[in-house]
């Protein structure tokens, strides 16, 4: 008797074991994509969203298109733009850095995270370039593409529904942005570049592209490199 207790207990031991393996692997990337979190407030990553407001924000023309929801800024409405004016660099006053958020796009849904730029009430903003969002939008320019200066067509590194991770790295001339770790575009800009559509330091800044485009961003944060 003695014998098959220990025997039932080792066999409800293994099976706690192998159950509590499976909830871990069978977790949606979706819900494991911020795990990183720590590490990377470790190497010198700095949240400039706090997850709970839109504090730090400021947003032009429609205001609405822009809310908190469970842990994420929804993008929702009309054309607008969510500019950073938080404590970090100033106010938003970026020059060389990098920067992390979770994205998760609906189908048919356009947006873009706009960078060196700076606020203004209307339009689409004039200053700094923009980081396309798009998987399945109408327009050709997807996710990964310099907006209109070096372009991924067609094809999106990303589906909808599920949310990816877009890095973009700012460093001197040179731009690069990876999708869930990998490279996808790389770009150095020119010394003779004309016009706004440049570097030259600024804020960040997050698009509402249309009513139809409904986007999510979480998890943002920056690291800034050396001048």
């Amino acid at each position: 008797m003695k014998n098959s207790a220990m025997l039932i207990e080792k066999i409800s031991f293994v099976s706690w074991l192998i159950i509590f393996s499976l909830s871990f692997i069978l977790v949606p990337n979706s819900d494991r994509i911020q795990s990183n979190e720590g590490t990377d407030q470790e190497n010198g990553w700095i949240s400039i969203w706090d997850g709970e407001t839109l504090d730090g924000w400021r947003a032009s023309e429609n205001k609405d298109s822009f809310s908190v929801e469970d842990g994420k800024i929804v993008v929702d409405g009309p054309r607008s733009h969510l500019f950073y004016e938080g404590p970090v660099a100033n106010g938003g006053d970026f020059l060389n850095f990098e920067m992390k958020a979770e994205v998760y796009t609906y189908p048919q849904a356009n947006s873009g995270i706009f960078f060196h730029t700076r606020y203004q009430e209307e339009g689409w903003p004039q200053y700094g370039y923009e980081a396309q969002v798009n998987a399945t939008h109408s327009d050709r320019r997807k996710t990964g593409s310099l907006y209109a200066v070096a372009d991924v067509m067609d094809d999106a590194p990303h589906a909808d529904n599920e949310w990816f991770e877009y890095h973009i790295i700012v460093d001197g001339k040179d731009i690069t942005f990876k999708i869930d770790g990998e490279v996808v575009n790389e770009f150095t800009e020119p010394e003779d570049r004309e016009g706004t559509i440049k570097l030259s330091r600024g804020t960040i800044a997050l698009q509402a592209h249309d009513p139809n485009s409904r986007i999510y961003f979480r998890n943002i944060r920056v690291r800034l490199l050396p001048d």
